[in-house]
């Protein structure tokens, strides 16, 4: 038989049924029959065992046993696993060894010894929602805590499920903690009545090792508290914190603490009261020192005018590291900017030595096509992580750092803005759930590579049902492959597409989808707008951030500075992020820049439209609804990168004055057409 014919048959027999994928990566049934023995039972390890039960996929009539045991091998929720014994330090280690046990049996990765702990001891979500159920930045629906109207804090069977189903979800990636509300925090979180709602959240989330965190207003005291002020230096406010604390706790024991944007975007801090962040952060801390928790301290803070955006953040933080608390940790985004498609690292890792800083990445695709374009953010991360801050020499990476192998911080932590809500399906794409995942995993384990996690997802998400060999090669060789492949390239791509080269923020104003290099608006501060970041004139493109300009150089540690001030050393992808450069300037590849600025342009376009071919040939592998949904959007991308292109090249070119290469596509828009697009 011909491996057509063979696939056809194998097709005759397939029943792929629609479905909306809201059970994400989680949809294994069992196929034979396991034994669970454990001596204790709790609702973790009840929870534990009935995952086994539900998901076997080993051999029928299995025997497994789950013990809490002290193992030197083992720290905190690590657990170690064997073909038929897991053991670990903690419930929620046990827990986090049966879901790496049925992955590894649904992946075909080998199980016997594995040996795992996490890289860091907190993994959390940051969930931009508000209490009116809109979510900052969010693009699957509402908010899965928070709604209004009349019943806005009653609590339903179908509240508990969808957070069961959310908490199970974060469990099997090794999340154990979640920001329930926006960073710009309503003062009424601290209410009573929110409260007990927060209550009700954590009850659920808490057999599945998740503790809650909230994100608070600075001023909540005098804005909710009755108090004249919200000093933190003030002793009236310092009780305020410790009474609403003990609340807090008196309610949710196991309350993780709090998350605070201060003196930031018109968020009020410290600083109206001529105090310094860590006068307001040790305030916090030391109300939720006795019970355990902690402060994340957010470092996004830049003044309306001044120095250089990228740098303030360090230049505010820095000069105060060593005057935090122990359980205070500053949480920086992994860029000096703001999530952008591809930026440096923060100089914030590598530049604090006693104090403990937290990575933020952002899951939810504000500057990246939000929940139209396929972008699979683990290879950004994971640049991110590999990347050497040379604080201690060559091998600090930001992994090592953050992960608290350099410095042996109280705490290692990690977050990531969430990009779910009340879709059916999540996350408003079917390969968002993507990165919602790989956060998790990453999380989890900071080395994991792109490629493994994408493989993992597609096998977990996109299930094979033929289960003999033959079948099981045609589905790798036909759908794992080609799709993996997409994803892998998809974040280079969009780079390409948007800012390539460096390029940084040259997005249309306020939602951050579409290009508007052009956006300059009188009365807008500077630094909102796209040509302060792209300083385009006739002589060339690009932020001087040398020595001989803003300096931000200099933030790195050795040699970094030596390699980002040289034009000749500084790498090509981050050219126009630290340099102005002629439009002339033959780079290493041998184009001008304006050449290879039109050539990656382009290719981005190309790679999408690649990316819509691949995906027309999975038709047979995937269920309709989401084989069409996937379609749809990156029909939608492919429109979208090509008014990126032709945006951005028709703009720079009255700059550069030079024609566009022969061998690259011409414009099918006009410059003045796309410049009144986000006007309407």
């Amino acid at each position: 038989m011909t491996r057509t014919l063979l696939l056809l048959t194998l097709l005759l027999c397939l029943n792929i049924t629609a479905e909306d994928g809201h059970q994400l990566w989680l949809r294994a049934q069992n196929t034979g029959q396991v034994t669970v023995k454990c001596k204790t039972g709790s609702p973790t390890l009840d929870i534990a065992a009935q995952e086994l039960h539900q998901g076997w996929q080993g051999k029928d009539g299995g025997h497994i046993k789950l013990k809490i045991k002290q193992d030197k091998r083992i720290t905190g929720d690590g657990f170690r696993l064997t073909r038929n014994r897991i053991y670990a330090q903690t419930e929620p280690g046990i827990l986090y060894g049966v879901y790496e046990l049925l992955r590894r049996q649904q992946t075909g990765a080998p199980i016997d010894r594995v040996t795992q702990n996490p890289s860091y001891d907190l993994r959390l979500l940051n969930h931009w929602d508000n209490l009116d159920g809109s979510i900052e930045r969010g693009y699957a629906g509402s908010s899965i805590f928070w709604r209004k109207g009349k019943d806005a804090f009653t609590v339903t069977a179908q509240d508990r499920n969808l957070w069961t189903e959310y908490a199970r979800a974060n469990a099997s990636v090794g999340i154990n903690g979640t920001v329930l509300n926006n960073v710009n925090a309503s003062p009424q979180m601290l209410s009573p009545k929110v409260l007990k709602r927060v209550q009700e959240i954590a009850d659920v989330l808490r057999p599945y090792g998740i503790k809650p965190y909230l994100a608070v207003k600075f001023s909540s005291p005098s804005l909710i508290g009755g108090l004249k002020t919200s000093d933190p230096l003030d002793p009236d406010v310092i009780r305020w914190w410790q009474e609403k604390v003990s609340e807090i706790y008196a309610l949710i024991p196991d309350f993780g603490g709090f998350l605070v944007k201060a003196n930031s975007e018109g968020q009020p801090g410290p600083q109206d009261f001529g105090r310094t962040h860590a006068d307001g952060a040790n305030m916090l801390a030391d109300a939720l020192k006795p019970y355990g928790g902690i402060v994340m301290w957010r470092a996004f803070v830049y003044k309306p005018s001044g120095d250089d955006r990228v740098k303030q953040a360090y230049n505010e933080f820095v000069p105060l590291d060593g005057k935090f608390r122990d359980n205070v940790i500053i949480q920086s985004k992994n860029g000096p900017l703001d999530f952008q498609p591809r930026e440096p690292f923060s100089p914030l890792f590598g530049g604090m030595k006693e104090t403990a800083v937290m990575p933020e990445l952002q899951i939810t695709q504000e500057y990246l096509g939000q929940n139209v374009h396929l972008v699979f953010l683990a290879p950004m991360w994971e640049e991110f992580f590999n990347s050497e801050t040379y604080m201690e020499g060559p091998g600090s990476t930001i992994a090592r750092y953050t992960g608290g192998d350099i410095i042996p911080f109280q705490h290692t932590l990690i977050a990531g803005v969430s990009n779910i809500g009340s879709d059916p399906n999540w996350c408003g794409h079917p390969f968002a759930q993507a990165n919602w995942y790989a956060f998790g995993r990453m999380a989890w384990n900071n080395a994991l590579s792109s490629e493994q996690i994408a493989d993992e997802w597609i096998k977990l998400t996109f299930k094979n049902s033929w289960g003999n060999d033959a079948g099981k090669e045609i589905f790798n060789e036909k759908f794992i492959l080609p799709v993996k492949e997409m994803m892998l390239k998809s974040r280079e791509t969009a780079v390409n597409y948007m800012m390539p080269l460096g390029l940084h923020h040259i997005f249309a104003a306020n939602h951050h989808y579409g290009p508007g290099p052009w956006w300059a608006p009188a009365g807008v501060r500077k630094d909102w707008t796209p040509p302060y970041y792209h300083q385009a004139d006739d002589k060339g493109i690009g932020f001087d951030r040398t020595r001989t300009g803003s300096d931000a150089v200099s933030l790195y540690h050795k040699p970094l500075p030596s390699v980002f001030n040289d034009l000749k050393t500084c790498p090509e992808k981050y050219l126009l992020w630290f340099h102005h450069v002629p439009w002339d300037y033959k780079l290493h590849i041998g184009n001008t820049l304006w050449n290879e600025l039109c050539y990656r342009y382009d290719r981005g376009v190309k790679e999408v439209d690649k990316f819509q071919k691949t995906w027309n040939n999975m038709g047979l592998y995937v269920d309709s609804e989401r084989f069409y949904q996937v379609q749809g959007k990156l029909r939608e991308q492919y429109d979208n990168a090509r008014i990126w292109k032709d945006a951005c090249l028709l703009y720079f070119q009255q700059f550069s004055g030079m024609p566009l290469p022969d061998n690259v596509e011409p414009p099918v828009y006009r410059l003045n057409e796309l410049m009144q697009i986000d006007k309407k």
